[in-house]
Order: structure tokens, then C-alpha cells, then sequence
């Protein structure tokens, strides 16, 4: 009797090459949702700051579920560049943009060509989307004889130069995104009206300003006066986002499950002002209307996390959960005191400043079966690091001069090493202050804050302080004790190290990749 295995085996490689067999042994690519809050602190998060009095039940869901970052960095203390080099993985100082912020009616600021994490995915065969405020420039078309835009945040009259009846260029979809929706900077900049694609969903008509924190009028004054859609209100706008981003997975989910994964970068305009908790949040927390939007921003990722599950994607999907800088004053600091709570944590300055305060940040990761659950990693990272992450999750190569200051951190999601995978990390204020991490380390370019915290710059109180500072985050984590005069071979050496990088155009080789 001849043995049955020669038919076995052909019968199993004919099964082999049938489409569905094919589809079941290919490796199964991860969707990627991004979610960038807007001034959140690090001591807002409830698993990150036991001791905060702001309830983030869902926050704290999804670092029980995954990893928490605790020395996580922005690239800038502020907006518009921690979103450049979240999208670019590169420095944004290295773009034109070398202070403060983009208004909403800007030009681009990603260069043209520039490879993003958005055109990367796309490439990849991704549906990307982006959903939320952009706040990196447009290409408006203006009224006839106007003069240009631009990087300045633009005032009452300057906002009627654009002509809203027709579509503009540039913006997410110019970057790799298939889909975009949402608002074109902080919701307390002009145009207030939400954006589709290329063009406005309704086309601004009057003007409008918006109380700065709900109820507060007198108190905090306005948003800048500008061009308005007669219909668009501020405390619609995180609703909004929220519903639209949840039909988004589930129109995707089934293109999702069949091979054709989406990206989904989210970036809100919560809690940053205008303060505008919805009617059902309004006193939820007993604190204040800064702790009224946390918790609602909470619950948007709530929502989207509730939205995944629904759709059967919570297996195959990377949630991500960060903030763009610290959080800012306008949240008013004194009465969250009163209530014993720093939304900064125990780090010293604010948004804006290049104190920790201004750009340590809650940086969430879930990933089911590869990120272990309520598992956490000590050392820094920087949010430019996505872009490198991404590539390597996907077993790709970053594309060629790009990601110039992004840096893998696989293995550190996988915890294949609870070691440093950075070997420096240059911060960067709202004035253009630099400062550079080396390990523990971390040296000061300026003798203040570089940005609204005290000391400010080019005041006489600045002005009488030492050129620089040094601090041992572990020893002074407060950045209170500069040790600049004890230790200038440190300050040297971290000096030149800084000159280097910026000279280099890139530090990814530096950092051994």
C-alpha cells in the first residue's frame, strides 16, 4: 500500500495558495490611533498622579491595559512644533518655525515632500485620517489685494483677508492624510469654523469671540475676536470631534479586518482654552471648569476606546494617549491648589517654559498581547520618537532623510529592555530656549524660564542670575539648585553636545541607530 503522505502534502501546498489560506499566514498589521490632548498636564492623569483630585477613569484604563511613560517629552513647550516634530520625527526648531506658535490662518509649516507619519502609513497601504485641531498652516486662498499670511497669530481684521467661499491647499491632506476634519488651530484663534478636506463647512459670516474659561468672563476675558461660522460654538467643538472620530473606526473596522489597517491621529482642542466643559460636565468635578474639560476629555478617549471594542479592533490596535506640552496657567493654578491638585505634577514651570513643567507630559501606550499590561518604562522619550516606532512595529525602513530625531522604542513597548534607547534629548521653549538631557542631566540655555513662569526672560531678576543652568533631575527634580558653578566640565561637554546636534542636521546616529 503506497503511504498517503506525498498526497497529503501536495494537497496542504495547494491549500496554501488559495487567497483566504494566504490571508490567514500573512502578519497582521496593527491599526494606530493617536490621541493629542491640548495642554493637559502630567499631574492630571490619575495613574500617573495618585494623588491628582481629577478623576481620568479612562486614562487609567488604558495604562492598566498597556504602559505608562514616566519621563515622556513634547518636542517644544508649546503647539504648533510639538505637533511638527510629532508628525515629522524631527526636531521643530530644525523648521522655520524657531518661536512661538502658527495662528489659523498660516501657511504650511511641514515642508513640501517632507515625509510624514501620515505619508509613510499611506504608503504602507493605511487609511489615514486626521481628526482635530491641525495647527500647521494652510494654503488659504485671499481676498484680491491682500497681502500674505504669516506665522503670526492673526488679528480681527487680518482674519477677512481669506476668502472661505473657496478651498484651500495644503493641511493634513497635503502631509498623507486621506480624510481630514476638524478646526485649523487653538480654538481660541480664528477662523471658528470647522474645516472638511479642502474647505469649511460653513463659511464664516460674522464675529465671534469665546470666554476664555467657561463662566469667567470677567475674570479671564476672550478668545481673539474673529471671522465666525454664524452656527459654530466652542463647547461643540469636542463633541463633535469625538462623534465624527467614532464613525471613523466604525466605517473602517471591516477594512480594518480584512487587511487595509487605519491610522487615526486625533489631536484635540481639549483642555486648552477656550475652558468650555459641555452642559453635562459642567461641575462634574466640584473643582473647577478646567477639571470639568479634563474630565470630559477623558472621556472622548472613553468613547473612542468603547468605540474600538464595539468594532471588534481592540486586539490589533495601538492606542496612544499623550499631550502636546504642560499645562497652562489659564487653568488657574491657585484654585486647583486650593483643591490640592498640580496639573503639572511636581515639575517646576508651566506650558511655555523649558522648566519640565512646560514639556514633561502623560504619554500612554496599549497594545494587547505585546504591550504588557500596567507596565511601565522610567526613561526619556520624546514624542518625535512615533515616527521611528512606527516603522519599526511595521518592519520597515524609515524613508530616506526623514525622522531625523526619531527614535525606536519597540523594544522598549515590548519589554525586551527597560534600558535607555536615548542618549540625548533637546527641549525647546516658547521664546526658542534650548536646553539638552543627557541622561540624568539637564542644562539650561538661558538663565529663566523661556517662557511665562518666573524668572521671564529679559527681566532684571533674570538678567541677575547665572547664563545657564544644570540640574540632576533625580537628585533635583524641581530644577531649583542649579549646579552650573560646581560642575562646569558637565556644562561644557552638554554645551558641545548641543552645538553638535544642531549642527548635524540629525541625531538618530548619535543615538546608535
Amino acid at each position: 500500500m503506497k503511504s498517503p503522505l506525498p498526497r497529503l502534502i501536495l494537497a496542504l501546498l495547494c491549500l496554501a495558495t488559495l487567497p483566504g489560506h494566504a490571508q490567514t499566514t500573512d502578519k497582521i498589521r496593527p491599526n494606530f490611533v493617536y490621541i493629542l490632548a491640548d495642554d493637559l498636564g502630567y499631574g492630571d492623569v490619575r495613574c500617573l498622579n495618585p494623588n491628582g483630585k481629577i478623576p481620568t477613569p479612562h486614562m487609567d484604563r488604558l495604562a492598566a491595559g498597556g504602559m505608562r511613560f514616566t519621563d515622556a517629552h513634547s518636542s517644544s513647550a508649546v503647539c504648533t512644533p510639538t505637533r511638527y516634530g510629532l508628525l515629522t520625527g524631527r526636531y521643530n526648531w530644525r523648521s522655520r518655525l524657531k518661536s512661538g506658535v502658527q495662528g489659523g490662518l498660516s501657511p504650511d509649516l511641514i515642508e513640501p515632500s517632507r515625509p510624514t507619519v501620515a505619508s509613510f502609513l499611506k504608503g504602507q497601504g493605511y487609511h489615514t485620517a486626521c481628526i482635530g485641531k491641525w495647527h500647521l498652516g494652510f494654503d488659504w486662498q485671499r481676498r484680491p489685494g491682500t497681502p500674505p499670511f504669516n506665522d503670526q497669530i492673526q488679528k480681527t481684521e487680518e482674519g477677512w483677508r481669506a476668502d472661505f467661499t473657496k478651498t484651500f491647499a495644503g493641511g493634513p491632506l497635503a502631509v498623507g492624510f486621506d480624510a481630514y476634519f476638524g478646526i485649523a488651530a487653538s480654538l481660541d484663534m480664528v477662523p471658528y469654523t470647522f474645516l472638511e478636506n479642502d474647505h469649511v463647512t460653513q463659511v464664516p459670516t460674522i464675529e465671534k469671540s469665546f470666554p476664555m474659561m467657561a463662566g469667567r468672563e470677567k475674570k479671564g476675558g476672550n478668545t481673539r475676536l474673529g471671522p465666525a461660522a454664524a452656527d459654530f460654538e466652542a463647547e461643540n467643538v469636542l463633541p463633535e470631534l469625538t462623534k465624527r472620530a467614532v464613525s471613523y473606526i466604525a466605517s473602517r473596522a471591516q477594512d480594518a479586518k480584512n487587511g487595509k489597517p487605519f491610522f487615526l491621529y486625533m489631536p484635540l482642542n481639549s483642555p486648552h482654552t477656550p475652558i468650555v466643559p459641555s452642559a453635562e460636565w459642567r461641575g462634574k468635578s466640584g473643582i473647577n471648569p478646567y477639571a470639568d474639560f479634563v474630565m470630559q476629555t477623558d472621556a472622548t478617549l472613553g468613547s473612542i476606546l468603547d468605540a474600538l471594542e464595539k468594532a471588534g479592533l481592540n486586539d490589533n490596535t495601538v492606542v496612544v494617549m499623550t499631550s502636546d506640552n504642560g499645562c497652562s496657567p489659564q487653568a488657574d493654578f491657585a484654585e486647583l491648589a486650593v483643591h490640592g491638585h498640580n496639573p503639572n505634577f511636581t515639575f517646576r514651570g508651566a506650558k511655555a517654559d523649558i522648566f519640565d513643567g512646560g514639556h514633561h507630559i502623560p504619554f500612554l501606550v496599549r497594545w494587547p498581547g505585546h504591550v504588557p499590561a500596567g507596565s511601565a518604562y522610567k526613561e526619556m522619550v520624546c514624542q518625535n520618537d512615533w515616527f521611528a516606532t512606527v516603522a519599526a512595529i511595521l518592519e520597515q525602513p524609515l524613508p530616506k532623510h526623514a525622522a531625523e530625531d526619531s527614535v525606536n522604542l519597540l523594544p522598549a513597548l515590548t519589554a525586551q529592555t527597560v534600558a535607555p534607547l536615548r542618549k540625548t534629548l533637546v527641549h525647546h521653549s516658547a521664546n526658542g530656549t534650548f536646553a539638552i538631557r543627557q541622561g540624568l542631566w539637564k542644562l539650561i540655555m538661558a538663565p529663566d524660564s523661556g517662557g511665562w513662569s518666573e524668572p521671564k526672560p529679559n527681566t532684571a531678576a533674570a538678567k541677575a542670575l547665572a547664563p545657564v543652568q544644570l540640574y540632576h533631575m533625580h537628585d533635583d527634580g524641581t530644577e531649583l539648585r542649579n549646579q552650573q558653578a560646581e560642575h562646569p566640565e558637565i556644562v561644557t561637554r552638554m554645551t558641545k553636545e548641543l552645538l553638535q546636534e544642531i549642527a548635524n542636521g540629525s541625531t538618530r546616529s548619535a543615538d546608535g541607530l
